[in-house]
């Protein structure tokens, strides 16, 4: 699984023109799910996102020192299967992206974790495989990539 998070001060996902879903300051997380990646990459992933301290603690002005739990912030996923892109010439190929009718449960999957280790008032998500606009406007900017496994192979 890949992950990147950016730090914002504000997220939003539109569909058809309509908000679907909004935080104001914390991570904006867009996530990419390999075929053949498993309940530990979503757990690696939801650990790794929820436990980053890629924010500055106001009391002791140390930077990178608390994570978007200790802060109370928002987190908004959104499922992005481009994260799984190669290019093939000019085109691109996602055939090692999970398959959308597998990907979507899996997905579903993870969100629930991140409510269930978080909140689920303040984990937020887009829509699965619609069309979205997503808005953010940036903090620093900061921006880290995660990925479950070091390396993964084409099947």
């Amino acid at each position: 699984m890949r992950a990147v998070v950016q730090r914002v001060l504000s997220a939003s996902v539109e569909v058809e023109g309509r908000i679907v879903s909004q935080i104001g300051p914390g991570l904006l997380v867009l996530v990419g799910i390999h075929e053949a990646d498993a309940d530990s990459d979503a757990d690696y992933i939801c650990r790794k996102v929820l436990n980053m301290r890629l924010f500055p603690n106001e009391e002791t002005g140390k930077a990178w020192d608390q994570s978007v739990v200790q802060r109370d912030y928002g987190v908004l996923l959104v499922s992005q299967f481009t994260l799984y892109g190669v290019l093939k010439g000019n085109k691109p190929d996602f055939h090692v992206a999970m398959p959308p009718q597998i990907a979507k449960p899996f997905y579903a999957s993870l969100v629930e974790k991140f409510q269930k280790a978080y909140s689920s008032d303040a984990v937020k998500d887009g829509i699965f495989g619609a069309m979205m606009k997503v808005n953010l406007v940036n903090d620093g900017p900061v921006t880290m990539q995660l990925d479950s496994s070091p390396v993964q192979e084409s099947s």
